[in-house]
């Protein structure tokens, strides 16, 4: 029997293993509806490398309407969608969470987390493989008396938690941090060892830490992003040398707009093992959209009087450019990030 394209809990592990050992890192990318679902798919696929799919609050919010504005809603409905299409697919992907703040725990991360073992308990597989937990604004020991509650209880459902330390600059889904102190932009190697403290003895939980290293959510230009990817070296070195390599996490790189290839390739040596990218997914998916318009101005609207041309102002038309461009470039971070014909996936490897 054919394994199921949504990774269960051991295959997610496996898929993790195979990345730090390998040093590539899996694409996580950003969706908000089907359109960019498919586009995600059909890219690892085209790159023969698994991958993550993740939803923010703002998109599930987004994706259940306007008049409904329900996040948990949103993200349920976008989760079964994958759920229902990457079955045709040659490659894995994990679903994840991205960026839940310490105000919304109760009214997204734990709902979700209860939707999980209300499947569970039906015998279904988890809806989400890995949720994020951002305690990044609150002081560190807070951040993480949160974790560990939050980490213990994904444990409970064979779910990954994800944890951030620091804060990552700029702005994205509506979270602002364009004014977070230079030093909030940087974690300490004493910081990557409290966390490992604190989170490594859970009992059957595994997590994955956002360490910041100057990272910067939005548009920037190659060399205006400060990294300093040594700190991810550094912090791993303090990890090893308190509690064993066995305790290194696996890390994760946000903000990664800008960067270049060199510095996002450096951070691969490092453990990382998921790389966020939703700017540049957003800008390849809105380009020929934009391009469709101001090409057919007088098809696409109607015009002093004339009816347009219903074969250039049907969504469908410029929603299908948006998705194929959206694709080439998911293609792409497969590349830069090393991950191309890495798939765990039986027949799919090259």
């Amino acid at each position: 029997m054919r394994a199921m394209p949504v990774a269960d809990y051991p295959t997610y592990c496996r898929m993790l293993d195979n990345a730090r050992k390998h040093k590539f890192a899996y694409p996580a990318i950003n969706i908000t509806s089907p359109s960019t679902i498919n586009a995600a798919l059909a890219a690892f696929a085209a790159a023969k490398s698994d991958g993550i799919i993740q939803v923010s609050t703002g998109a599930g919010s987004f994706a259940s309407g306007l008049e409904v504005n329900d996040m948990v809603l949103g993200a349920i409905t976008l989760a079964e969608y994958v759920h229902r299409v990457a079955d045709r697919y040659p490659i894995y992907v994990a679903l994840h969470t991205d960026h839940c703040q310490p105000k919304k725990v109760d009214s997204f991360l734990r709902p979700l987390i209860a939707e999980t073992a209300r499947r569970r308990a039906a015998g279904l597989p988890n809806l989400f493989n890995s949720h994020m937990f951002d305690g990044s604004e609150l002081p560190l020991a807070q951040n993480l008396v949160i974790s560990q509650e939050l980490l213990s209880e994904c444990a409970a459902h064979q779910i990954i938690l994800e944890v951030e330390t620091g804060v990552v600059g700029g702005e994205e889904d509506g979270v602002n941090n364009e004014d977070a102190p230079a030093e909030k932009l940087y974690t300490t190697p004493e910081d990557m060892v409290e966390v490992a403290r604190s989170l490594k003895d859970i009992a059957g939980a595994r997590y994955m830490l956002a360490a910041t290293f100057g990272n910067v959510h939005g548009v920037y230009k190659p060399g205006n992003v400060k990294l300093q990817p040594k700190i991810l070296r550094d912090g791993q070195a303090a990890v090893a040398k308190a509690f064993g390599d066995a305790a290194q996490p696996d890390l994760v790189f946000h903000g990664g707009s800008g960067s270049t290839l060199a510095e996002i390739r450096e951070t691969l040596d490092y453990g990382v093992v998921k790389m966020n990218i939703d700017t540049d997914t957003q800008y390849a998916f809105t380009r020929p959209i934009a391009d469709h318009i101001l090409c057919n101005y007088n098809s696409v609207l109607k015009i002093d009087g004339e009816v347009g041309s219903k074969k250039f102002y049907d969504p469908r038309v410029y929603l299908k450019k948006a998705e194929a461009a959206m694709k080439l470039r998911i293609v792409r971070a497969c590349e830069d990030l090393r991950s191309t014909g890495t798939t765990l996936m039986t027949g799919s490897a090259s």
